[in-house]
Formats: structure tokens, sequence, C-alpha cells
């Protein structure tokens, strides 16, 4: 399981001689502010600070009260969710010129943090309601599931809206759905379990009713999900995968720069795992269209990794209704993923990916 990240990211801005204007991000319980909807400007002037940025300069946080205000992001629907904006960099894109999953995972994870400080829970990176930080305990993720339709370009504009509600009594759910900004279209679903644990013990816990009194307010009144339920990849179970593997990469390293601000590999790290054990002949003719990851166990900076792939065959592709389940199956594969620590064998998740034919 991993920490949940609730920083603020980079302020993003475009080079291209004008200055990128940002929405101001509301604050508070409930409360919303003005938001900015030209995207460019040429005389860009410096907005009013107000809310949580207010909060910050008062206290001497002068750089969270200019993150604040910069940041293209906003609460919406009475402040039970919340929208960003993000332009997708040079730096984001793959040899086809278009976002990386990993990309859109940074970005989920981005908007989601962003979304925990809107509403004035902690910058400690772990997104803690009071009660939670005065009984030690952290949000760590469970499961999380992907679905991108289109994969956005070098220079597009994406959308993110993101909320998150209850799951049960012992965690919390965040879905997303990712939206081209210039045609509304939407190119990307996400969703995600989350459960409570004690940061000392390591061990789970119950959500109590405090807690759950403290970060319900800003959840939707009535259920709102990503996806269906009923036949959704992101409900299946997924088995272990059997060796051996069809195909492996062993004694994979954590590099420096995997580790998130809690000295964790961060989550988008195992992504790019799960992918190094591809075989290059899908890589090739066929891009990611689903990623399911289960974690079962922190990985730290020194351990090394073992990824194992194998093809699974399956009959059904569930699609949610979306355009890619018109496809033939013939040009759809599935593969089981398998990650462990190389020294103990012992399980740190286990995934599904989904892939789509590549159309150039």
């Amino acid at each position: 399981m991993l920490k949940g990240c609730a920083a603020a990211g980079p302020i993003r801005v475009r080079e291209a001689g004008a200055v990128q204007c940002r929405g101001l991000g509301a604050a508070g319980r409930g409360r919303r502010r003005p938001v900015a909807t030209s995207v460019r400007c040429s005389r860009p002037e410096a907005p009013p600070v107000t809310g949580l940025a207010a909060a910050a300069a008062a206290a001497g946080g002068g750089g969270m009260g200019l993150a604040e205000s910069l940041r293209l992001g906003r609460l919406v629907e009475d402040g039970l969710s919340y929208k960003e904006s993000f332009i997708v960099r040079c730096y984001e894109v793959g040899i086809n010129k278009t976002a990386t999953v990993e990309t859109i995972a940074n970005l989920l994870q981005e908007v989601g943090g962003n979304h925990a400080l809107s509403v004035g829970f902690s910058t400690d990176g772990f997104a803690t309601t009071p009660t939670m930080r005065k009984l030690r305990l952290i949000w760590v993720t469970s499961r999380m599931h992907i679905e991108i339709y289109k994969y956005p370009a070098w220079g597009d504009v994406v959308e993110i809206e993101t909320w998150c509600q209850g799951e049960g009594r012992i965690g919390t759910r965040r879905d997303w759905i990712i939206k081209d900004l210039a045609t509304g279209e939407v190119i990307g679903r996400a969703t995600s379990k989350w459960v409570m644990m004690n940061q000392d013990t390591r061990k789970l816990q119950r959500v109590s009713d405090e807690v759950r009194e403290e970060y319900l307010v800003f959840c939707p009144r009535t259920p709102r999900l990503a996806f269906p339920e009923e036949d959704n990849g992101s409900v299946k179970k997924i088995p272990k995968l059997e060796e051996p593997a069809d195909y492996s990469r062993s004694e994979l390293v954590p590099r420096r720069a995997d580790l998130d601000m809690n000295q964790h590999v961060n989550n988008v790290t195992y992504i790019g795992w799960v992918l190094e054990s591809m075989p290059q002949e899908i890589i090739d003719t066929h891009e990611l269209q689903t990623i399911t990851l289960d974690y079962r166990r922190e990985c730290q900076h020194n351990d090394m990794v073992d990824s194992l792939t194998s093809l699974e065959l399956a009959d059904d592709y569930s699609t949610n209704g979306s355009a890619i389940g018109k496809q033939h199956k013939k040009e759809h594969h599935r593969f089981l993923h398998f990650l462990r620590l190389s020294s103990t064998g012992l399980e740190i998740n286990r995934g599904r990916t989904e892939w789509r034919k590549l159309v150039r």
C-alpha cells in the first residue's frame, strides 16, 4: 500500500511569451470563489488573495498564497467536487507525442492533492483531517483503476474533475473524469480505493465516526461514480499470476527520483515497473487502454523488485459502453502482472492491463 499524496505540485505557466492566467482555487467548508475563465492574457494583474491563500499569507506562508492564486483549479458542484486544467508538456509525452500513462497518473495524483488542499486538509502529504492527525492516521491506496479512451497530445489542455466519498466502514474512494478542455470530450476516467492505516504501527484502522464527519461534508450527498459498477473492470478481482511468467524483468531498483515526500516509492513508479516486463511487440503495435493495480505492500528505497507479466485469456472485455468496446476483440490483449520483492518473493502488488490496437 502506498501513502496518499496531498501536496501542491509545480506551478504550470505557458512558456510561449504570454503568461497563462490562473483561476482562484476555492477554500473552506463549501465556500466558493470567482474563477478566471480566460486561458491567456497579455498583461496579467495579480488576483486578490482570499480564503485559504489569505490565511496562509497571514500566517507567513507567502509562497502558499501565491501558489493558490496561480493554480487553475476550483471547487464546483457547491464545493463537492474539484476541477483543474493542465497543459500537456513536451516532457510528459512519449514516442507517439501523446501523454504517457505515467503522466495521466501523475495528474490524477496532483488534482487529488490540490482538492484536499482546497478544502483545508493538511499539507503534510497525507491529506489528513484534524482527528486523523491527532491519532496518527493516514490514507493509503489499496486499488487504482484508470481507463484512457484517447490520449491527449503535446500542447493539449485537459480538465480533470475529482471527488471523494465513503466506501464502507474501512475506507474511501476517489473518482476522476478527464476531458479534452477544447472539445469537452471525455477522454478518460479513473477510480481508486483508500484505506486508513496507523502511521506508526502500519496496521489498518476502521474509519471512525469522527473522521467520517470531517470528510463527508465535502462529498456528494448521493453516490456518484466515474464508472457504472455493474460489469465494470474497476471492481473485478485480479487473480495471482501463475509462474513461470511469460515475460519478466528482475531486480528493478528504485531511483532517488522515484521517492515521494514521505520517503516511499511513489505509486506512479509501480505503473512503470509493470510496463517494464511487457513484450516489445505489444508496446510497438498497441496502446494501453486500461490499467488496474491492487497495492499489497509498501516498497522502500533499498528494495529490488521483480516484474512478471503473462497473457490473460478471457472472453469478456469490459469497456463501460465506451467507443473502444465497438472494436473487434482480436485487436485487444489483456495481461496479468505481478510485482514482488526480489529478496523474499513477497507480493508488492498485482495488476491487469488491457491494450488496444494502435492507430497511427
